[in-house]
Parts: structure tokens; C-alpha cells; sequence
């Protein structure tokens, strides 16, 4: 049972640290500037799209027409 547990926990957590790693690696999303919580907020939210748009980008580049 307990292995069980920990093989869900593993599998998520994996999915979960890929993209905080395509965070930091590709948009070098690593320290913040004290900017005032609206300006990180909108460059967070902006990052987040666009590591969305990266991870989508085999899918996105089937579906586009030629």
C-alpha cells in the first residue's frame, strides 16, 4: 500500500518539476526583482503561457497547416 502511495506521488511530482525546470532553464524564470506583486504577478502569468506554448509546441506544429 505504501508503495502504491509513494508511485502516485512520484509520477506527479515528475510531471509537475518538468515544467518548473522548463521555467528556470529555457525562460530563466529563477529569481525575482522586487517589482511591486501586480508587475511579478503579470511576468509570472506571461512565463506560464509561454512554457504552455513550449511544451504544446510538437502538438501545435502537427495541427498548423502546411
Amino acid at each position: 500500500m505504501e508503495r502504491a502511495k509513494n508511485r502516485t506521488k512520484s509520477t506527479v511530482r515528475s510531471k509537475v518539476e518538468h515544467v518548473f525546470a522548463v521555467m528556470k532553464l529555457k525562460f530563466g524564470f529563477v529569481k525575482l526583482r522586487y517589482r511591486g506583486l501586480k508587475k511579478n504577478a503579470t511576468q509570472l502569468f506571461a512565463v506560464c503561457a509561454l512554457v504552455n506554448l513550449y511544451l504544446a509546441r510538437k502538438k501545435l506544429l502537427l495541427l498548423a497547416p502546411a
